[in-house]
């Protein structure tokens, strides 16, 4: 039996232009309490793949992307990110935070530090940046995401969309090699939502691998490799833009694009 303890202290890494997945979920099985909310997820992501997952209301698609950077506990099932084990540790699972960044529906910013501070604070505490490196940091990123000019004011003088903006230049500072969104502009204003998807697009042009829970069709078609459509906590088809969009296998996947396309 393989020593877990072993394995966390010395992931093998993948070698630069692998063409390995960089993700791999097999057989993922999920529950909270006896409500099983994934079955039997298989996944392998290409390093650079864009991803769009969609689904109705509760059919897994934020547990799935939270599973694969450990914030959600996996019951059954394997995965590997960056050739890290996420089963294999708590060591392991801090490993792969190191690789993974991660947007959510709400900012998450912390209300009494700067926009800046708020960049800074994960490169110093957990890539051990002195504080000139880090700001030089937070500055790259946020002029990235064009809101570099924010940099002194706090979360509470922001709209949606530039708060949204700063989470995700927060999320680049640890310089991820994947990026999971999880809705990223479902709490905006519609007006709002335009700037975040630029971002979003901008990061997906410079070869961001990206897994990205979202209701955006129109982002989706333009962005996407590979669209996946989840409903009652299982994979239900997937496949890339043009014919997800054009040719929906099944029943409740044309029922869903009938009713997100036509609202």
């Amino acid at each position: 039996m393989t020593d877990t303890n072993t394995a966390a202290a010395a992931p093998v890494r993948r070698e630069a232009g692998s063409s390995e997945p960089i993700i791999r979920i097999q057989g993922l099985n999920k529950w909270f309490g006896h409500f099983q909310v994934l079955t039997d997820i298989s996944l392998a992501v290409s390093p650079g793949e864009r991803i769009v997952i969609c689904g109705p209301s509760g059919s897994g698609k934020s547990t799935l992307i939270r599973c694969i950077n450990g914030l959600e506990k996996v019951q059954q099932g394997t995965i590997v990110v960056d050739d890290i084990a996420l089963t294999a540790g708590e060591r392991n699972i801090e490993a792969v935070r190191q690789e993974v960044g991660m947007v959510f529906q709400q900012f998450n910013l912390f209300p009494h530090m700067t926009v800046l501070q708020n960049c800074m604070l994960a490169p110093m505490r957990s890539r051990g940046a002195s504080k000139a490196q880090a700001e030089e940091l937070a500055m790259t990123y946020l002029r990235r995401v064009r809101i570099a000019d924010q940099a002194a004011k706090y979360p509470s003088q922001l709209s949606g969309g530039q708060q949204q903006r700063v989470a995700i230049a927060r999320a680049l500072c640890m310089t991820p090699k994947i990026m999971l969104f999880d809705e990223p502009t479902s709490a905006l204003d519609p007006e709002m939502v335009k700037e975040v998807l630029d971002t979003m697009i901008g990061l997906a042009q410079d070869g961001m691998t990206m897994l990205c829970v979202t209701h955006e069709m129109g982002f989706a078609r333009s962005v996407a490799d590979r669209v996946i459509f989840m409903a009652d906590g299982r994979i239900v088809e997937e496949g890339v833009p043009a014919e997800f969009f054009g040719n929906p296998k099944h029943d409740k996947t044309r029922t869903f694009l009938g009713q997100i396309l036509n609202s």
